[in-house]
């Protein structure tokens, strides 16, 4: 699978690490954390790494 997914603009990494920090769902506050991970410019196997999954 190559194609790639827009992010959204309106989210900051700094705003997905807030929401992440407050969120009450374990899984919710590791996609938040991939995908501040994937706005600082980190690659999807290291963003998954972040989130504790795996590509």
């Amino acid at each position: 699978m190559s194609g790639a997914i827009k992010l959204r603009d309106d989210y900051s990494c700094e705003e997905l690490r807030r929401l992440a920090a407050i969120a009450c769902d374990g899984w919710q506050s590791r996609r938040l954390m991939a995908l501040a991970a994937i706005y600082d410019g980190k690659n999807r196997t290291q963003a998954a790494a972040v989130g504790l999954m795996d590509r």
